[in-house]
């Protein structure tokens, strides 16, 4: 999967996250204002939800926060070669080759999603062109009028609209000529309503507001915030018009209203911001509230109410996103896991081992056996495949003829693509699902997904998929079992104990050296009958001279007979 295709299905699943967190914001605001009809006057609670879609629907795209994100490299010893020579080689995301795997599904959808979004995204804009070309038309058939310097200039048209204040970077008041024919007190607070829509910065927020609604043009829930916003805006604006004035006033102020129905403009700008720019029910409500002020009373605890209520479920989204993680990876980290294979009891346990990293080389145990199910590998030495410019050649040793012991010795990272490539997405999906391995995320490529990180494994994980292996319990063939247990198989123990088992490296993709090195060595032990399988995982400071891998066997080898003479056969 190359990289555009993965960064289109990370916008996929980021379009589908907004969508559910609209979901969420729109319900508990509509609960809240339920419970508390206030809330309704409140602008912040409408616009912050809003904000709060955006900022989900932008995380999302933001490439893939995973618990710990490291980069494989290698996992042998090289000398005088060192880890951190190979981990910046410029070949290092150089070609694959051959190694060309047809677009899944996932990526055909995400690309049609995409072409829709792009179109959805160009009628928005141009609604909001059009708007504004309607504005400027308006704007130069009027006609100004005299006014104080400190306030927006006011315009007037001969048009059947409603007085509305226009431009946020330069207000202006536009009043329809028919605004002559009302009452003198009516036209006063008709102005007075627009002119504190200007006080109160109302046309910067629905500026704002058009840009999110533009970003986030597909989430119905958007769209009902903003009609509440706008809502909020208006009631916000009547309360504050009418404070300390006296009932004929108010009584005034609910003529003009409906008197503006005459003047409805239907096709109102987003941008614009129009006196009784209402349906007839909001404006009952309106006229209804006008007599019956009680609701401003409530308006700190509303807005509080409603703030709370947003903050707990924006945090909650984001803490509930998969694609998020709280905090940075840990600095060190270091686990030994040891399990009876038979029973599953823990042996042995030390240090933090839920915390999944890239399985590096560790991942081949699994390419081993699905090659030698699938019959692309036949034994310990065939196939024999021979090395093309263009493949990953991150050593030496990797640019020979190599079979399926050398790719294990070696930890050959194009021989492990060549098996996977031949497989396909569909059957190394299946394989990995039925292995029920790590977090199973293939999203990464076919090819690479254990390289760039998309693929994820706990110690934990690790241990129950070879405890699995050592019990022959996944649905492979025997002779898969058999031939990638030969391939594990390493020097007998002193005390008899015969193990299998694999390495792994990985540094931190952002240092570009051997500050921060993860080193892996997961398999099993077996004598006299009984198995115990293990998972030891370092993360910290990196040897100048060593691989994390080979480093972290030789060192859990060398105390390995002293742990399993500690074990009784009973524990």
């Amino acid at each position: 999967m190359n990289l555009l295709d993965a960064t289109l299905i990370r916008f996929l699943f980021a379009s589908i996250g907004c969508l559910a967190a609209g979901l969420a914001v729109w319900g508990v605001l509509a609960l809240a204002q339920r419970n508390l009809p206030a809330l309704g006057m409140q602008r912040t609670p409408w616009m912050l939800g809003q904000v709060a879609l955006g900022a989900t629907f932008i995380i999302l795209m933001l490439p893939q926060a995973q618990q710990l994100h490291m980069l494989p490299v290698f996992d042998v010893d090289l000398s005088p070669m060192t880890a951190a020579t190979v981990a910046t080689s410029p070949q290092t995301l150089g070609p694959i080759g051959t190694l060309v795997e047809p677009r899944s599904w996932l990526a055909w959808t995400a690309w049609t999603w995409a072409l829709a979004y792009t179109g959805g995204l160009l009628w928005m804009l141009a609604r909001l062109f059009h708007g504004q070309r309607a504005l400027a038309q308006l704007l130069r058939a009027g006609a100004h009028l005299s006014a104080d310097g400190a306030l927006p200039p006011m315009i007037e048209v001969d048009a059947p609209i409603s007085p509305m204040l226009v431009g946020p970077f330069r207000p202006r008041l536009l009043l329809p000529l028919a605004l002559r024919t009302i009452d003198p007190l009516q036209r006063e607070l008709i102005v007075a309503h627009e002119l504190t829509h200007w006080r109160r910065g109302d046309l910067w927020w629905l500026a704002a507001c058009a840009l999110l609604q533009a970003l986030c043009w597909f989430n119905p829930a958007m769209r009902l915030l903003r009609a509440r916003l706008v809502w909020a805006q208006e009631l916000g604006c009547d309360r504050d018009v009418l404070r300390g004035r006296p009932q004929v006033q108010r009584k005034a102020y609910a003529a003009a209203l409906v008197a503006q129905l005459r003047f409805q403009y239907q096709a109102a700008p987003a941008n614009a911001l129009a006196f009784g720019g209402v349906a007839p029910d909001t404006l009952a409500a309106r006229v209804a509230l006008i007599r019956t002020p009680f609701l401003a009373r409530n308006a700190g605890r509303a807005r509080c109410a409603g703030l709370a209520a947003l903050a707990l479920v924006f945090g909650a989204n984001l803490a509930l996103q998969p694609a998020l993680a709280w905090g940075d990876a840990p600095e060190t980290l270091d686990c030994t896991l040891m399990l009876d294979a038979a029973t599953g009891a823990v042996l042995v346990e030390e240090g933090r081992c839920d915390v999944r990293t890239t399985p590096a080389s560790t991942f081949n145990i699994a390419v081993s056996l699905m090659g030698f199910d699938a019959g692309i590998l036949q034994d310990a030495h065939t196939p024999a495949l021979p090395f093309k410019a263009g493949y990953i050649d991150w050593q030496p040793s990797w640019r020979a003829t190599t079979d399926p012991t050398s790719w294990i010795r070696n930890s050959t990272v194009w021989y492990a693509q060549q098996v996977t490539s031949r497989l396909g997405e569909r059957r190394v999906q299946d394989y990995v699902g039925r292995f029920n391995y790590g977090n199973q995320d293939l999203t990464g490529g076919v090819d690479r997904a254990w390289i760039s990180s998309s693929l994820q494994v706990s110690p934990r994980e690790q241990v129950a998929f070879l405890r699995k292996v050592a019990n022959r319990q996944l649905p492979v063939s025997a002779h898969a079992f058999d031939m990638t247990a030969q391939l594990l198989r390493l020097p007998l123990l002193a005390n008899g104990w015969q193990v299998y088992g694999k390495t792994g490296t990985a540094t931190d993709d952002g240092a570009g050296d051997t500050d921060r090195a993860l080193g892996w060595f997961a398999g099993w032990a077996t004598k006299d009958g009984r198995t115990v399988v293990f998972a030891r995982q370092n993360l910290g400071p990196g040897h100048p001279d060593r691989a994390a891998g080979p480093l972290l066997k030789e060192r859990f080898l060398r105390a390995l007979p002293g742990r399993l003479a500690t074990l009784s056969p009973s524990t």
